[in-house]
């Protein structure tokens, strides 16, 4: 098949679609804008690329045995919830660039760049609208309903929910509105920080801290060297984000590591 004919077809993208979660439904808008293609969801043992999520661990259970035909699976700014052990699967795969460098030194790789793709959403989803002196609070998926953190948001009329279940596109922009950030949520975190809004890592209760911390080392975040407390979140003030030329550094290593031969131009 020709190149043209290829690229006739959507890019086929794996992101975890188990439960309504903002931060996985943003990768076909943000891989949809810089390959240039219309993109649809697809099977991992089947997908030409993984991107956005804690989801390396599944490139190892479907990428373990080498394709028949066809280009390998590409990972571009994905990573690893937690360790894992045996690397024979990366010789199947083409390893574009990790989410961080923890990602990168449990996969034994030794790289200098990394970057997650949802530091792209400002250029695929553009905020024009206006910064607003209100406050969000980004649980994680599986925290909205937990008492301690409804009775914070309830606790000052400053603070409003960002259901991470709704609407991708509507959750972005309502962070990118904000004029602070709470958020339990990685790509809560990750939104905010691509929109330029400062934001806080409040305790994630029942996740492990790998995906975070992989994500702020990326960054060069010293501020997250640990989550606050909701406690702590109540008395919290933060500064204005200082870390802006190492966002700038991932951004240009993702446009940069992206496969040519998955864009619209290949």
């Amino acid at each position: 098949m020709s190149l043209a004919a290829l690229h006739k077809n959507p890019l086929r993208l794996h992101w975890w679609k188990a439960v309504p979660n903002f931060g996985d439904a943003i990768n076909p808008l943000i891989v949809g804008h810089v390959a240039g293609r219309v993109v649809k969801h697809i099977g991992a043992r089947r997908a030409d690329l993984f991107a956005i999520g804690s989801i390396m661990q599944m490139v190892k259970r479907t990428q373990n045995v080498a394709r028949e035909e066809g280009e390998k699976l590409c990972v571009w700014g994905t990573g690893l919830l937690k360790p894992i052990f045996g690397h024979d699967f990366l010789d199947n795969v083409e390893l574009a660039l990790v989410r961080g460098p923890i990602t990168a030194a449990l996969l034994k790789r030794e790289m200098k760049q990394f970057g997650d793709p949802g530091l792209l959403i400002n250029e695929a989803l553009p905020f024009e609208g206006t910064r607003i002196d209100r406050i969000g609070v980004v649980p994680h998926y599986t925290l909205v309903d937990d008492p301690e953190l409804l009775a914070f948001v309830a606790s000052d009329p400053a603070y409003v929910l960002i259901d991470p279940r709704d609407d991708a596109a509507d959750v972005c922009l309502q962070i990118a509105s904000c004029a602070h950030v709470f958020s339990s949520s990685l790509h809560g975190l990750i939104v905010a920080d691509a929109y330029g809004v400062a934001n806080t890592w409040i305790e994630p209760k029942g996740q492990s801290w790998l995906k975070y911390l992989d994500y702020a080392a990326s960054v060069g975040r010293s501020d997250m060297m640990a989550p606050l407390s909701i406690d702590a979140a109540k008395t919290h003030r933060s500064g204005p984000i200082c870390y802006g030329d190492a966002i700038e550094a991932a951004r240009e290593a993702l446009h940069a590591s992206f496969p040519a031969r998955l864009k619209s131009t290949a």
